[in-house]
């Protein structure tokens, strides 16, 4: 008996593309079972503007999953606070979005989801409201009471994680400790084989500075911290190399030979992962008790209601959740 899997789909920033995307996907027959969670009106609307068909069911978690049908969306309500124009922020809306990140959260918790994907929001807005909000990651990670996570984009064939997330550049090189970096390494290893079916994945780490600190003429980093760790998580048995110069690891002839690679801060690995897959690359945290993807951009605020925003990256990020909660299963983890 085939196993329909129940995906919380979170909408995002209401006057971003979010809206768009999720009725997008509905006008596809998918997997699993996506129920939206967001305004009903708001869908409406949007599916009004963008001049697609849009039939939403109230889902109902104590019954069996189903799929629905294209044009048709399940959903959980969230009232909107105010009334959403498409592109125009309004710091009024902030608590709707905290609230529909509050609601996938504890349903997944409790098992009701078997995955959230989230669509993008705006961190700014957010802020402008009062509220402390540093992005998903750490939403969900405080949320779940985990004390790390792994940020990791991902296409089809390459995948990078993040030992810094959204830094200044000037705070990167205290951020990167050898406890931190360690449990990084090890919340990776786990993940991959649990979430992603790697026996033994393969961890290839960059070094923090230009050809990986040169012998320690371009900076110590390399020699006082990141080696030291990847030798003592070679003794525990993990499959991870380094510290690699991050001007070559990327080469297609060396990425052949890892399943993963480790990059310092946000700007060394995240260019040339979108530089190869923009649009089809995936946001995975790592680490959470929970499986969640999410897409790679903003909320484009420019594109909302157009019809010109393209939900390829969010059906990217679906597809991988539903691969993640499979492998999750045949791991028996």
């Amino acid at each position: 008996m085939t196993v329909i899997r129940r995906i919380a789909l979170t909408t995002g920033e209401p006057a971003g593309i979010g809206p768009d995307l999720s009725i997008q996907l509905a006008q596809t027959r998918q997997q699993a079972q996506l129920i939206a969670l967001a305004d009903p009106v708001l869908l409406q609307q949007r599916a009004q503007q963008l001049n697609l068909p849009l039939t939403l069911i109230e889902a109902d978690l104590t019954q069996p999953a189903s799929i629905a049908e294209p044009g048709c969306l399940h959903y959980l309500p969230i009232t909107l606070n105010h009334e959403v124009t498409a592109g125009e922020l309004s710091p009024a809306n902030s608590a709707y979005v905290l609230a529909m990140l509050q609601l996938a959260l504890d349903k997944s918790l409790s098992g009701e989801f078997d995955a959230i994907v989230t669509a993008p929001v705006h961190k700014g807005v957010i802020n402008d409201a009062g509220y402390s909000f540093s992005g998903h990651t750490e939403f969900f990670a405080d949320g779940a009471g985990v004390p790390k996570v792994v940020m990791m984009l991902a296409t089809g064939d390459l995948r990078v994680a993040l030992a810094t997330t959204h830094l200044p550049l000037k705070a990167v090189s205290d951020a990167i400790t050898r406890d931190s970096l360690q449990q990084i390494i090890h919340i990776i290893d786990e993940s991959l084989q649990r979430q992603f079916g790697l026996i033994k994945p393969r961890i290839a780490v960059c070094g923090l500075n230009p050809h990986a600190g040169e012998a320690g003429h371009l900076g110590r980093e390399e020699i006082d911290t990141i080696q030291p760790v990847i030798d003592a998580c070679h003794g525990d048995g993990l499959a991870v190399t380094g510290a690699w110069p991050a001007d070559t690891i990327f080469n297609q002839d060396r990425l052949k030979d890892y399943d993963v690679v480790l990059a310092m801060f946000h700007d060394q690995g995240l260019p040339v992962l979108k530089h190869h897959g923009f649009g089809r690359a995936v946001n995975v945290t790592l680490g959470l008790p929970f499986i969640r993807t999410s897409v790679d951009h903003g909320t484009a605020l420019d594109m909302a209601g157009t019809g010109k925003a393209s939900a390829s990256s969010l059906q990217a990020a679906v597809d991988m959740a539903l691969n993640m909660a499979d492998s999750q299963q045949s791991s028996g983890k």
